[in-house]
Order: C-alpha cells, then sequence, then structure tokens
C-alpha cells in the first residue's frame, strides 16, 4: 500500500510539473518574433540524447549532468558559417543570463573540429565565455535527430527537450531575451 501511494503522490507531482512547464512554453508561443519564428515548441517534451560527449578538459559529460536548469543546447562546426554569426550572440546570451538557472552549451559536432580549431574558431569571433565541447563522432548529434549545422535546442531543467530551432537565428534579439527570461522566472502562464 505504500508504494502505491508513493507512485500516486510521484504522479502527481509529475502532472503538476508538466502542466507548470506547459504554462510556460505557451506564454514562449507568444514571444517569438524575427529569427525566434524558427523556434519549434514540441507539443511534449522528448528526452534528451544519453550519449557521451567530450568536455572541453577531454573528459566525458552527458547532457543529463546538466539537468536542474534551462540549457540552450547548440550543435555546431568550426567550418559552418552561420555558426560564426551566432556564436557571438549566444556568448551574449550566456553573459547576460548565465548562472544557477541558466546555461548555453556548444557542442562541436561534426566530427572534424580538434580542441585547436575549437579554441582559433573562438578566439576569431571574440567568445571566451562559452564552452569547447566537442564529440569526436557525431554520435550525440545523431541520436538527437541532428542532420545539420546549426542546430539549437531549449532542454528544460527536468532534462527534455521542449524546442529546437534549425539554422541560424540571433539568438540575443529582445525576443530571444525575453523568452529565456519568461523560461528562467517560470512567469509563463
Amino acid at each position: 500500500m505504500h508504494l502505491f501511494k508513493s507512485l500516486v503522490l510521484y504522479m502527481a507531482l509529475l502532472c503538476g510539473a508538466n502542466a507548470a512547464l506547459a504554462a510556460d512554453l505557451s506564454a514562449v508561443e507568444g514571444l517569438r518574433e524575427g529569427d525566434m519564428k524558427k523556434l519549434v515548441i514540441h507539443d511534449a517534451p522528448k528526452p534528451v540524447g544519453k550519449t557521451a560527449f567530450l568536455s572541453e578538459d577531454g573528459g566525458e559529460m552527458t547532457l543529463g549532468e546538466l539537468e536542474g536548469k534551462w540549457l540552450v543546447v547548440n550543435f555546431w562546426a568550426t567550418w559552418c558559417a552561420p555558426c560564426k554569426e551566432e556564436m557571438p550572440e549566444l556568448s551574449a546570451l550566456q553573459e547576460k543570463f548565465g548562472g544557477d538557472d541558466f546555461e548555453v552549451v556548444t557542442i562541436a559536432s561534426s566530427g572534424q573540429n580538434p580542441p585547436p580549431a575549437i579554441a582559433a574558431f573562438f578566439e576569431e569571433v571574440g567568445v571566451s565565455n562559452l564552452p569547447g565541447h566537442r564529440e569526436d563522432r557525431p554520435a550525440l548529434a545523431r541520436e538527437m535527430g541532428v542532420m545539420a549545422r546549426p542546430v539549437t535546442l531549449i532542454v528544460s531543467p527536468e532534462g527534455q527537450e521542449v524546442a529546437r530551432l534549425r539554422g541560424e537565428a540571433d539568438w540575443f534579439s529582445d525576443s530571444a531575451q525575453s523568452i529565456v527570461e519568461t523560461l528562467i522566472s517560470g512567469d509563463g502562464g
């Protein structure tokens, strides 16, 4: 009987969390302007990939290790021209909102991104506050259905993909900032 009560309580909490998430995302829907109109908000959250990638220090990590805060996860490549355009905007977003509730996570995921190339790319575009995570083989990208670069995901603190944007976007536009502020504050509904 105790197990049944625990299961009912867990399901009630889960449903309440999903209702709050749905409210946050419904508010985000109305904030999409300009490039952010390309942001597709999922009808239901999707699990993120569990495949490990290489952290900037060379160790393995997973997206699951970053649960507990809102994430903007950007799959990019050093040879990607649109990535050069949007990386400084992602850097500005991290500068403004990064902390306990939000983080921009960049993963160079084409297999042609050795650490020296990542460092040179960041230096060329003037970025010093984003991680140089990478995949030698784009296994996580494939697991998550990322076939081109750039692709950017919004991941909830519960570790679920809630939105996806394919292609380049101005991630420091007023619209993007409003979306992040709404998610962080939980004032979505």
